[in-house]
Formats: structure tokens, C-alpha cells, sequence
């Protein structure tokens, strides 16, 4: 009956299998045949041997299994991963209008690649691996990678692996960051330039949060900026200043830039010069008490808040003291904002569901004493797929709403 290494699942598993999930957890697994090695690219069958798919093995991991594919007759060999980032890059090139300047061309299980996150600054590529199946394979992903982009005009000179996540341990990988070698790529570059949106951005690709700067909030800094005019903006977790750029040269009438981390306000000054922004100001600060302070002072100088937290809850167990985080940012924000205030707040927590998410944004404006009119919700960038079945690649909620 079957010719390749292969585990048989339960009936639960089966039944999300075919609902569109791609994950098969170890308890799930009924049966493993003898001499499957982690990394090894397994079939997954049911209990009456019905074949459901292929995917990489791990048994260090809670996700035993992640399936790559649903073709039984697929062969799993460099032509196949060409494929696969070829399939990538082409829906980039559709959804993003041509652009491939600054995108992420592959986002792990939506592009059929688990665990592998590859972005692309200009010239820079810049990629994490957290799953051992793709980082015994990256040798056949990554030049296939680099060459379709070369083929296609895009000029590649560095690759850089960002591999200082720890969700790697859990895959019983070690944590490292390098430049992969291959057909004349640098390895000294440490930092390039991106133009986004018309904005200018010094990316720090080396020393930056996860690959060096969070494209996936592009569309909605567009947003953003289009309720910016004549505004007196307060941008809370600037981080790079990307929404408070955005506003800037939107019209704002003054943009303040707040962050808790002096680094990212340097960063964001740096970029405000870039780009000859001269009314802006920063503030390192802790938003929390920042929030604070204004209203005890009853100071409703800002008529336009935008909210970008880093995301509160990274797992189900600590899904109610991320909904509590949440909870006290939004009510502060609209504690001072004015009537016909203008607030921008997002969540880029998976586990902060949109409907989560909307609770809290009904109890905060209760306590508040406003009420909130939705003028847009938006969700992630779409280089960043939502893949149908697979909830996890659902993460970014984006809201944009008047106090009234």
C-alpha cells in the first residue's frame, strides 16, 4: 500500500486535515512506520488508509507533523521547491501591483513552505527557518529563491538569515544569525534603505525586531495617513516611526512619536530626517503612563491616536491577560481623546481574535462614555496571505473609528 516512510492519524486529525489545516499534533499520531528520522518528509494516512497528504516529520516539536502537500504523486526534490517559491513570488508580483521592492515573498504555511519567512528590502533578502524540515532543505529553497528574482529583474546582493527566534529550539534547532553564501552575495552589508509608501526607511536588518522592519502593516499606514490631515497626531509604539511618518507627510498638522525603546526613537528620528519631516517630535517614553498623565491632566491635545502594540499574547494561555493589555491601552487612549477624536488601533496577535478584539474595543468605549464609529477595518498587508483552514495565518486586525 504505501512505498514511503508514513504515520496514520486519528479521526479528529483527519477531520481538520480536511477542513484545511495542515498541522498534525504528536498525540494525534496512531502509528509511525520503523526508520523515520526528524526532518524526514513523511504521507500522513487515516484509519482506513485513505491518503490525506505529505509533510516534514519532527517528533522534538508539539507540531509533529507540517504538511507540505496534498499530491500523493509529488516529489519532493529541488524542481519541487522551485515551484513552490516560483508560486510565491508570482502572487506577489499580482497582489502587490508589480512591486517587489520591499514584500514578503514567502510567509510559511499560506505559501506552502512551514516555518520559513522570507522578506525582501531592495536588493536584501532577509529570512527566518524555525522549522528543521526547511533547514535541511534550504540549500535547494534559497538559491531557487535568489535566482527566479534574478531572472525576473530584481537585482539580490545579500541574504540574511535572521535565525534568532527562539521558537527554533522547539524544533531542536539552534539559534544563529549568518550570511548565506552563494553566487557573489555579500556578506558586509549590515543595514539598507527602503522607500515604502513614498516614505524613506534606514532598515536595520542585522540588529533590528524580527527581520528589520514590519512590512505587513503597509496598506494600512496608507490608511492611516489619509484621516491625518490638519490632525494633532500621538503615534504610541513608533518603533521604526513608520505611521508617524505616514501622518507626517499626510498632512498632519504635528505628529508626536512615542516609544519606551531610546533605540527605536533614534531610529525614528533618523528617518524623520531622511525624509525632511519638521513637524514631528518624539518622546521616549512608556505609553501606559504616558496615557496616564495626560488625563489626569485633562489634556485632550492629540484628536488623532494611533495604537501599534507589540503583540500582548503569543499563546491560548495567556489569551485574557493580552485581552486586559489591550482593554486598558484602547480606554486610556479614548479617555483623552475629544469628541470626533479619531482613533487607529490593531492587534498582531493571532490569538486576539477579530471578534476578541472588537469586545474589547465595545467594553473600552462603554467605560469611556463614547461610542465608536467604524470608519475601516483592515487586516494584514496581502503578501502576508490569510490561508482558508489554517486560522493561524489570520493575524493582524487594524481599526480605524471616531469617537463620537
Amino acid at each position: 500500500m504505501r512505498d514511503r516512510k508514513y504515520i496514520i492519524i486519528n479521526r479528529k486529525a483527519e477531520d481538520l486535515l480536511r477542513k484545511g489545516h495542515i498541522w498534525v499534533y504528536g498525540e494525534e499520531i496512531l502509528q509511525t512506520c520503523p526508520g523515520i528520522e526528524n526532518g524526514d518528509i513523511i504521507d500522513v494516512y487515516s484509519q482506513k488508509e485513505r491518503y490525506l497528504g505529505s509533510g516534514f516529520y519532527n517528533s522534538a516539536s508539539k507540531i509533529t507533523v507540517r504538511l507540505l502537500s496534498a499530491n500523493a504523486n509529488d516529489v519532493f526534490d529541488a524542481a519541487f521547491f522551485a515551484r513552490r517559491v516560483k508560486y510565491a513570488v508570482d502572487y506577489r508580483a499580482a497582489v502587490m501591483n508589480g512591486d517587489l521592492s520591499n514584500t514578503r515573498l514567502v510567509f510559511g504555511d499560506a505559501d506552502g513552505f512551514p516555518g520559513l519567512i522570507a522578506d525582501k528590502f531592495g536588493s536584501v533578502l532577509v529570512t527566518q527557518t524555525m522549522t528543521l524540515g526547511l533547514e535541511q532543505r534550504k540549500d535547494l529553497i534559497f538559491p531557487a529563491l535568489i535566482n527566479h528574482l534574478r531572472e525576473r529583474g530584481e537585482n539580490i546582493t545579500c541574504l540574511y538569515e535572521r535565525n534568532d527566534v527562539s521558537v527554533r529550539k522547539k524544533e531542536g534547532l539552534e539559534l544563529n544569525t549568518q550570511y548565506y553564501a552563494y553566487d557573489g552575495l555579500s556578506n558586509r552589508l549590515t543595514e539598507t534603505e527602503i522607500t515604502e509608501n513614498g516614505i524613506r526607511y534606514k532598515v536595520d536588518f542585522i540588529g533590528g525586531q524580527k527581520t528589520g522592519f514590519f512590512l505587513d502593516q503597509k496598506l494600512n499606514r496608507r490608511a492611516a495617513a489619509a484621516i491625518a490631515p490638519g490632525k494633532t497626531v500621538l503615534d504610541c509604539f513608533t518603533h521604526t516611526g513608520a505611521f508617524a511618518l505616514n501622518c507626517a507627510l499626510g498632512g498632519a498638522k504635528s505628529v508626536t512619536a512615542v516609544d519606551i525603546s531610546q533605540d527605536a526613537i533614534n531610529r525614528a528620528k533618523e528617518n524623520a530626517a531622511l525624509n525632511g519631516v519638521d513637524n514631528m517630535d518624539f518622546l521616549c517614553t512608556d505609553v501606559f503612563d504616558l496615557l496616564d498623565k495626560l488625563y489626569a491632566e485633562k489634556r485632550r491635545i492629540y484628536d488623532y491616536i494611533i495604537l501599534d502594540p507589540p503583540a500582548f499574547t503569543k499563546s491560548t494561555k495567556t489569551v485574557n491577560a493580552a485581552y486586559n493589555g489591550y482593554k486598558e491601552i484602547n480606554l486610556k487612549a479614548m479617555r483623552i481623546l475629544p469628541r470626533g477624536g479619531w482613533l487607529a488601533t490593531c492587534s498582531c496577535s493571532h490569538f486576539m481574535t477579530d471578534a476578541l478584539f472588537r469586545k474589547m474595543l465595545l467594553e473600552a468605549a462603554l467605560e469611556a462614555g463614547v461610542q465608536l464609529k467604524i470608519a475601516e477595518y483592515r487586516q494584514q498587508a496581502p503578501d502576508h496571505p490569510v490561508l482558508l483552514g489554517v486560522p493561524e495565518t489570520e493575524y493582524l486586525k487594524f481599526y480605524i473609528a471616531q469617537a463620537v
